[in-house]
């Protein structure tokens, strides 16, 4: 009987042991900042339910996290993790353009993961937090139980084929600027921004008026504009910096977990290439949030979070 004992005493401690490896402590909220390659960055950490904690990874580059306010809502079933990518944000801004690099941006995200002591999560990623999602993704990290991946642009040519597109829609004379402009490499005039705003009340951002959580909320006053022109270039509707060759749709086969892809109802990420982007990946969804832009989660704050909830509850197992 001792010895039956000690056995299940044995086996009991191992189970904990076990448990307590493979999962994530409970995250309690907080906000910091972390040491990544080349700074700081801040995060902060809402909600503390028993759900297995999700990630935001928000857009730019150069954007903020204060963009997934909207979803704090989730947080009263999971930590909810805010961060602000190197050069944007609340985190720290070097000057040093060699650091605009996808390579040092998954460094990064490893860093907060490792820093945060993120055993498993979910990650979620926004236009282009999507690509850094897959870009992690695809060096087999541990513990990611789904990715939710929103408004990505992971073919550039057929994003770009895409903007032109829906600008050949534009009304004539707004059309015509935007062109001339472009042809002319003289998109930083007013008249240029004045047609492009045209295509971004479209396609970017539908809303009248912000979310309450986002009253105060300036899209571009804490864009991190030397990065975005080193990785985009200086104007969102014509293919340049280091990002204007991307394209991960030959390795999306390799993502083997529960992904999901959302786009706006008019976003210039169309729902017909987050179409294309599902069939690569297999046992993928696709959501299209009514009435929205790429900015989704402003566009149509309660759709989206709730169909972010509902995807991961579905993952989890939960009803």
């Amino acid at each position: 009987m001792k010895s039956a004992r000690r056995i299940l005493l044995f086996l009991s401690a191992s189970v904990v042991i076990f448990l307590c490896g493979c999962s994530t402590p409970r995250l309690q909220p907080r906000e910091g900042y972390v040491t990544v390659p080349g700074g700081r960055v801040w995060y902060k950490i809402v909600g503390n339910g028993s759900g297995t904690p999700l990630l935001l990874l928000h857009g730019g580059p150069g954007g903020t996290s204060r963009s997934f306010e909207p979803l704090s809502v989730l947080s009263n079933e999971r930590p909810i993790i805010f961060y602000d990518q190197l050069g944007g944000g609340r985190s720290e801004r070097p000057s040093d353009t060699n650091l605009w690099r996808m390579e040092r941006f998954v460094e990064e995200l490893e860093c907060v993961r490792r820093e945060l002591g993120l055993r498993r999560f979910h990650i979620l990623g926004h236009s282009w937090g999507s690509l850094l999602a897959v870009e992690y993704m695809f060096t087999r990290p541990r513990g990611v139980e789904s990715l939710i991946l929103s408004g990505g642009a992971f073919n550039m040519a057929r994003c770009f084929r895409d903007i032109n597109g829906l600008v050949a829609e534009l009304p004539p004379d707004v059309r015509e600027t935007l062109l001339r402009h472009m042809t002319n490499h003289t998109t930083q005039t007013a008249e240029y921004q004045q047609a492009t705003g045209v295509f971004m009340q479209r396609h970017f951002v539908r809303a009248q008026a912000m979310p309450p959580e986002l009253a105060d909320f300036d899209l571009m006053k804490d864009f991190g504009h030397v990065m975005a022109q080193t990785m985009i270039g200086e104007d969102s509707l014509t293919p340049a910096g280091v990002l204007k060759d991307y394209d991960a749709t030959p390795r999306l086969h390799e993502l083997r977990l529960p992904v999901l892809f959302t786009a706006g109802q008019y976003d210039y990420s169309t729902p017909a290439a987050n179409a294309w982007y599902q069939s690569l990946v297999p046992g993928a969804r696709l959501e299209i949030i009514p009435d929205a832009g790429h900015m989704i989660m402003i566009d149509n704050p309660k759709y989206y979070a709730e169909v972010v909830r509902a995807f991961l509850r579905d993952v989890e197992g939960k009803k």
